[in-house]
């Protein structure tokens, strides 16, 4: 299915009220920073499951809704991440100084009921029946998604196109870089609460499955610029090995080399990738509503993930590809809801 015929058939229209995406903006100067870490969740190993769920917040007890949220959490491997809206002045709280909505970028097609939110709960585990529904008075449900990592597929996490998922993230592992590129430290100017959070991007990406499943093998590693078997980058041998961008093997609008071109100055655009698939019941008769939780975890979304995804802007990959929803959120540091409440309570 062409990609035109796939936007048509899913009925969705472009958002007029969605904002447009911003020009880049420089990147700060480098500055030694201490090393101050958040929720373990974010780098912790990819768990197999997850429920994403987007919730706005009804009536005015702020506090009992948030805490009431924060015993049904208690014992549960998860993420709270606060949307731009919930800062609309409803309630006294300190923003996040680079908190928006998300914007619609080149081939985004949003769907308003897929979009944004107050907040933002992701839980995790290994069992997809025993993920908590998370459900609390004063919440109402805005979208909620299931994810999943499919089997079958070869070794390592997979996507649903076949191809091996994280290759490339940085060492989660790596406390030093994690506080460079995912932590918010002390010195960027955020309100004192945001020490130890991080900013979130999520994308829903409906997969257009026919069109990929009729491509043969070799137009598929084509376009992601890795080999579908190894996840090894084309002309490499091993996984680890590094892209050779000044070769002829990896084509220039090859997924791999726009996302990240190896040179010094998009080292500071690295983020950390923790996505999902997901398979829906088809809205409309005959298009399988299938696809990618993109999820990624930086510091600053500017300077992280839209960069790359202005970047990726006509890349071979993108005609497979239909963003229909998601947001930018801000994760609680690891203090949790008490960290965002006026008196710290």
């Amino acid at each position: 299915m062409k990609r035109r015929t796939l936007l048509a058939a899913t009925g969705l229209g472009v958002v007029a009220g969605c904002a447009e995406a911003r020009p880049p903006v420089p990147a700060p100067p480098p500055v030694d920073l201490p090393v101050r870490t958040g929720n373990a969740v974010v780098v912790a190993p990819v768990r197999r499951a997850a429920v994403l769920t987007a919730y706005d917040v009804i009536g005015n007890d702020l506090r009992g809704t948030l805490q009431a949220l924060e015993e049904r959490l208690a014992g549960v491997a998860a993420t709270v991440g606060v949307g731009a809206s919930l800062f609309d002045g409803r309630f006294a709280l300190a923003k996040p100084r680079l908190l928006t909505e998300m914007p619609a970028f080149r081939a985004d097609v949003l769907d308003p009921q897929w979009c944004h939110g107050d907040l933002l709960v992701q839980v995790v585990g290994d069992n997809a029946e025993g993920l908590p529904r998370i459900a609390v008075p004063g919440l109402r449900r805005r979208w909620s998604i299931d994810g999943f990592h499919p089997v079958g597929h070869g070794a390592g996490v997979r996507n649903l196109f076949g191809f091996r998922e994280g290759d490339g993230n940085p060492d989660a592992a790596d406390r030093d870089l994690m506080s460079r590129l995912v932590w918010v430290q002390p010195g960027d100017g955020e309100p004192d609460w945001c020490v130890g959070g991080t900013y979130q991007v999520v994308r829903l990406i409906r997969m257009a499955m026919p069109s990929w499943d009729s491509d043969p093998v070799a137009e598929q590693e084509r376009v992601i610029g890795r080999k579908k078997d190894t996840g090894a980058p084309l002309g490499g041998e091993r996984v680890t090995d590094a892209p050779d961008l000044g070769g002829d093997q990896i084509a220039v609008d090859a997924h791999i080399r726009l996302a990240n071109p190896r040179t010094p100055e998009s080292e500071a655009h690295r983020i950390l990738r923790r996505g999902y698939s997901y398979r829906r019941t088809p809205e409309v008769a005959g298009v399988d509503d299938a696809g990618q939780i993109f999820v990624c975890y930086q510091r600053d979304v500017e300077r992280g993930f839209a960069t790359i995804q202005r970047r990726l802007a006509g890349e071979a990959l993108e005609k497979y590809l239909l963003p229909f929803g998601g947001g930018y959120y801000f994760v609680l540091p690891a203090a949790g809801v008490r960290a965002i409440l006026p008196d710290g309570a």
